[in-house]
């Protein structure tokens, strides 16, 4: 798998569980699931900067939800 695919699910990933430890708090409840793929999309992300050479820029992240997305379409 490319690094550009690693950078985009683990955005995706972290997105969708910011709800989720949202909700735990204010339920009082310990966000064990939610920790555990916050730290899988870390562990992506992090994948993905460390394989992808020179890393990504902030400007650089819209143009590789876009390459991903082309490829499968």
């Amino acid at each position: 798998m490319s690094p550009d695919l690693y950078l985009v699910l683990g955005i995706l990933i972290a997105g969708f569980s910011i709800p989720s430890v949202l909700s735990a708090i204010s339920d009082r409840r310990a966000p064990r699931a939610s920790a555990i793929t916050v730290l899988i999309a870390g562990g992506l992300i992090l994948l993905a900067v460390q394989s992808q050479p020179g890393g990504y820029t902030l400007q650089e992240i819209p143009d590789v939800f876009v390459r991903v997305i082309a490829r499968f379409i």
